[in-house]
């Protein structure tokens, strides 16, 4: 897979530090000029000194973040970037289109953090892939919505009809629960128990489904485009804004949280095990839980991205 990087870079300053040398004394040469010897090393000493950054200072004070458009990189770019940039930092947002490669990318040390995922699709992540995330700071929640391009409410969707699911194990599930929410679905089966119990078998029964809607997973990027040829989906709410479906086709209904699913769906900062204390990932979290953070969010999103400032658990 191409990631597609959209540029949003400022470029750090270099500093040059100016190379001092001295010349030694010739043979027979006057005790003065031993003396001025040692004073000009001196005071080349105290020069090297006084350019010196103090212990403890970063010299690195760019910070490369990976996340998904929309919302995530544009919450980076549009005020995050700013908030960094009153405390010294330079901000770096690398974008890219899918959930896979801002893991991998973050894993082999590309990234100094991501923003774009919950709890259970990292963690799943770190199990199927060998990876080593931790999350450091919950910061937002994108309702994840049903949508359809054929119908204007729940109730007229007919029996037998399809909806797609995203066809990862964690928003896979998160769309079936969605399902049930709403009444579409009696129950979810053994769906997420079961290994052998599947989409097409949850299609198939009639306990769980007795609408006989059949369940179908695409990749969750690619939902919003195969809209037109399903009845409904249920869409993450980055690719819907994404997509621009809440203005063109509004949600046929959204998802409730109570307090376990608001820490279930929250998309959280990620970084490199190892590195939850580091000036860089202190900084990130001091900037995208700021009431400035906050604000833009509220009149931004208007209820399609809700924030959500939790400890990471």
């Amino acid at each position: 897979m191409k990631k597609n990087v959209l540029t949003s870079f400022v470029l750090a300053g270099t500093l040059a530090l100016s190379a001092l040398t001295g010349c030694g004394a010739e043979d027979g040469a006057a005790e003065v000029t031993a003396d001025a010897g040692k004073e000009s090393a001196e005071t080349t000493e105290a020069a090297k000194t006084a350019d010196a950054p103090a212990a403890g200072d970063s010299e690195d004070k760019t910070i490369t973040v990976g996340a998904t458009p929309v919302p995530h990189a544009e919450i980076l770019d549009n005020i995050v970037k700013e908030v960094l940039a009153e405390d010294g930092w330079t901000l770096e947002t690398v974008v890219f289109s899918d959930y896979v490669l801002p893991n991998t990318s973050l894993e082999e040390g590309e990234l100094d953090a991501n923003y774009f995922q919950t709890l259970g699709y990292m963690n799943q992540q770190n199990s199927d892939a060998g990876l080593h995330l931790t999350a450091v700071a919950g910061i937002h929640i994108e309702p994840m919505g049903i949508y359809s391009e054929k119908y204007t409410s729940l109730s007229d969707l007919p029996d037998g009809a399809s909806i797609g699911i995203p066809n990862d194990p964690d928003n896979g599930e998160r769309g079936i629960d969605l399902l049930v929410q709403k009444g579409l679905l009696v129950s979810k089966g053994s769906f997420g128990t079961d290994p052998n119990y599947t989409e097409d078998a949850l299609s198939k029964d009639k306990e769980a489904n007795p609408h006989g809607y059949v369940i179908t997973p695409l990749e969750a990027a690619s939902l919003p485009l195969s809209l037109p040829d399903l009845d409904a989906a249920t869409i993450n709410g980055n690719y819907a804004l994404e997509a621009g479906l809440p203005a063109k086709f509004p949600a046929l209904d959204i998802e409730e949280f109570d307090d376990e699913t608001t820490v279930k769906r929250t998309n959280f900062l990620v970084v490199k095990d190892g590195n939850q204390d580091s000036e860089k990932t202190q900084a990130l979290i001091k900037a995208l839980q700021s009431d400035r953070v906050q604000a833009y969010i509220d009149e931004t999103y208007k209820g399609a991205v809700i924030t959500s400032f939790i400890d990471a658990k």
